[in-house]
């Protein structure tokens, strides 16, 4: 199998390319090293390509290990002939591979291991053979052996089909043919157990639909309704199609005698041995195939959010809102130092709304506070009411931000939030973390766990390892895109950084602690664990600012100042020239790329990476996402009415929709059908989170506490 041809196909890419990836990911760099700094080997693969072709190597080297298992086993069993083996290395996935497999996959006691033990395959044989001149009852007399435990005729023939309905169920190229059949014509099928029960499953309670149209979130829906025992979930195949398919396979003379015996083996070797482990593959692999789609959703959306814009130069007040506990709020300056704790109670039962406001007054005027950073927790609207009253009432200008907080409380209860706040409670970290999630997202979600963020769907029920890895990626990936100010980044941040570990991150702030601010970036090399290889990977992402070299508060990687340096002289500029903004129409002056790299001895694309960087140094591209949306009133739900048009902000992407949210604590629905006037596969293709939208209310169900909007303006 050439790994490197069917990684060209799959994706799409040249031959060189990824027999190049597959290289350097074998030498050890990382995803965000490779997609930066190694554009001329790869030809400019991006970080998704790079982990998609990743994941796909894994796979397939997987693959050729389990075909070299299954090969020495048979071996052993000295089974294996040419054709078999030819079959096995041809094999493309797992599942023709196991297929090919099962006749000698060691089994545990079968009806057919017991036939075989008494003696019982030469009559298979026979009848196979459908050459019967006589009934199958005659022949099997031959057969009746009371010591080996066939006391009958009947007992013999039992015994034969147990051990032809085996053959049959072992076969590859059946199972093949029936688990397509079953996966383009069968339908999939549920019912509630008790339909007096009501729940979120209601619209599954009678329902079908056919395999290949069912969606994933329908499938994951089905799986949780079915694991919370509220749903009966079957596979309905086309029965009458395979069974004929078996027939005109298996019964190839027309045999009085043996022709109704085979028909019914067919029977029961399909009902009792096939169907029911082709019924498990097909939901098995429908449950992968929309895990992989809610992965890919959930990484789009959290990729959304870490990439939004920070708010900078604000001071920003953090609400978590709660009503017996009382509100907590903490009070954050523009570098995200906590100034200031308290603790009102202006939501029931206390109701302690004048002294709220007063205190609320004195941090705003003391703090010169220009921003609030609201949960949309527990106690949320009744929060906004206060402060959207306050607003009118302040002379300062101050405006707020409902800020989804889900994680807020998993990160303020972390051993990390321990070390990080040891002198507050649980909830004065939690205010905290949402005012800094509102200065700079990315800094403060890469403390908390991805899957706890809340921006996918029914990520509870899937594979928590492979949910983990993918979401690991995405936070890596925007982390080394965005790249870190080595002075002032905390461990949390810098463990995402290529070829950092979590303990290297630590020693990187230890060394900081103990030897004062990094003057160069050389300096890392004197890091406890951090080698060569790390510093290779991780130089570029790490940026000083007013260090030593102008160029170290660039993306330019150290292997490339040479020709970086040599750039600047030959178009009359020294390195300080960089630090004052940018050398804004660098790149106008240069008329021949191909020429000049060659001349400075990099890659093209490289050079073209020096030049963006130096016309605009340290470059953020969460600059380019849409910023937040700042309210100074609040809207209820109640305030709504069809037609009205609204802005707001793209919280979740779901397979079947996007929920926005327009201010009124109850995020509204756009279903996929209302998002635009073309044909979308997925909403992913016209929204994404954190995007300001602007939508009009299509209906309103107070009762229900849904809002239905439309994008079609």
């Amino acid at each position: 199998m050439d790994i490197i041809k069917i990684l060209q196909e799959e994706l799409q890419i040249g031959y060189k390319q990824a027999e190049a990836a597959v290289e350097l990911i074998d030498e050890g760099n990382t995803i965000p090293f490779i997609a930066r700094y190694r554009k001329e080997a790869t030809g400019s693969l991006n970080d998704e390509v790079l982990r998609s072709l990743d994941e796909r190597l894994k796979y397939l080297r997987g693959l050729e290990e389990k075909k070299a298992q299954v090969i020495s086993s048979i071996r052993e069993q000295e089974k294996l002939t040419p054709e078999l083996e030819r079959q096995i290395e041809e094999a493309m996935t797992m599942v023709a591979v196991e297929d090919l497999y099962r006749p000698y996959r060691p089994k545990r006691r079968t009806r057919a291991m017991i036939a075989r033990e008494k003696g019982l395959e030469p009559l298979a044989d026979l009848i196979l053979l459908q050459m019967a001149k006589e009934p199958v009852e005659k022949l099997a007399e031959a057969y009746i052996s009371p010591e080996a435990g066939v006391e009958s005729a009947a007992d013999a023939v039992a015994g034969a089909m147990d051990i032809l309905a085996e053959r049959i169920s072992d076969q590859a190229e059946y199972r093949t043919y029936i688990r397509k059949a079953t996966a383009e014509q069968g339908r999939i099928l549920s019912e509630a157990k008790d339909e007096s029960v009501q729940s979120v499953y209601e619209m599954y309670y009678h329902y079908e639909e056919t395999i290949k149209r069912c969606a994933g979130h329908r499938v994951l829906a089905l799986n949780r309704g079915e694991k919370e025992k509220l749903l009966t979930v079957k596979v309905e195949a086309p029965e009458d199609v395979i069974l004929r398919y078996l027939e005109k396979k298996l019964i190839v003379r027309d045999n009085r005698f043996t022709t109704s015996v085979l028909t019914e083996m067919i029977k029961d070797s399909y009902s009792r041995l096939i169907a029911p482990s082709i019924e498990r593959e097909i939901r098995n692999d429908l449950t992968e195939k929309a895990e992989e789609g809610a992965v890919k959703v959930f990484g789009k959306n959290l990729e959304q959010l870490l990439m939004q814009p920070p708010v900078a130069g604000q001071v920003v007040l953090g609400w978590d809102p709660a009503f017996r506990t009382g509100c907590k709020l903490a009070v954050v300056d523009p570098t995200g130092k906590v100034l200031d704790t308290v603790v009102i109670y202006p939501t029931a039962p206390q109701n302690k709304v004048e002294e709220s406001r007063r205190i609320l007054k004195q941090l705003i005027k003391k703090y010169h506070i220009t921003l609030i950073s609201l949960g949309n927790g527990t106690a949320s609207r009744e929060s906004e009411q206060i402060i959207a009253e306050l607003l009118k009432e302040i002379p300062e200008h101050v405006s707020y931000v409902i800020v989804n907080e889900a994680g807020a409380s998993v990160y303020s209860a972390s051993k990390l939030a321990t070390e990080e706040f040891p002198q507050f409670d649980v909830g004065q970290r939690s205010a905290a973390s949402i005012a800094r999630r509102l200065q700079d997202p990315l800094a403060e979600l890469v403390k908390i766990d991805p899957k706890s963020i809340g921006v996918g769907q029914y990520q509870h029920d899937m594979d928590q390892k492979h949910l983990s890895e993918a979401l690991q990626g995405v936070v890596e990936d925007c982390v080394n895109r965005v790249g870190v100010d080595l002075n002032t980044a905390s461990a949390s941040l810098l463990g995402y950084i290529a070829g950092i570990t979590k303990t290297t991150a630590k020693n990187i702030v230890s060394y900081r602690e103990e030897n004062g601010a990094f003057t160069d970036r050389k300096q890392l090399l004197k890091v406890a664990k951090l080698g060569p290889k790390a510093y290779e990977q991780c130089a570029g992402f790490m940026r000083i600012s007013g260090g030593k070299n102008p160029l170290d508060g660039t993306s330019v990687h150290p292997e490339s100042y040479k020709a970086a340096l040599a750039l600047l002289e030959k178009l009359g500029y020294r390195p300080e020239d960089i630090a004052g903004g940018g050398l804004k129409g660098l790149g106008a002056r240069i008329h021949d790329y191909k020429a000049l790299a060659a001349e400075l001895s990099v890659g093209e694309p490289t050079l073209r990476d020096i030049v963006k960087e130096f016309e605009k140094p340290a470059r953020d591209p969460r600059d380019e996402m849409p910023k937040p949306i700042l309210r100074t009133d609040v809207l209820e739900m109640k305030d709504l009415a069809p037609g009205m048009i609204l802005k707001g902000t793209v919280r979740n992407v779901i397979d079947f929709g996007a929920f926005v949210d327009i201010g009124v604590h109850q995020d509204g629905l756009v279903h996929i059908s209302q998002m635009t006037d073309r044909y979308i596969r997925h909403p992913l293709e016209a929204v994404s989170v954190g995007d300001i939208v602007e939508v009009k209310v299509l209906s309103v169900d107070l009762d229900r506490k849904r809002i239905g909007l439309t994008m079609k303006l």
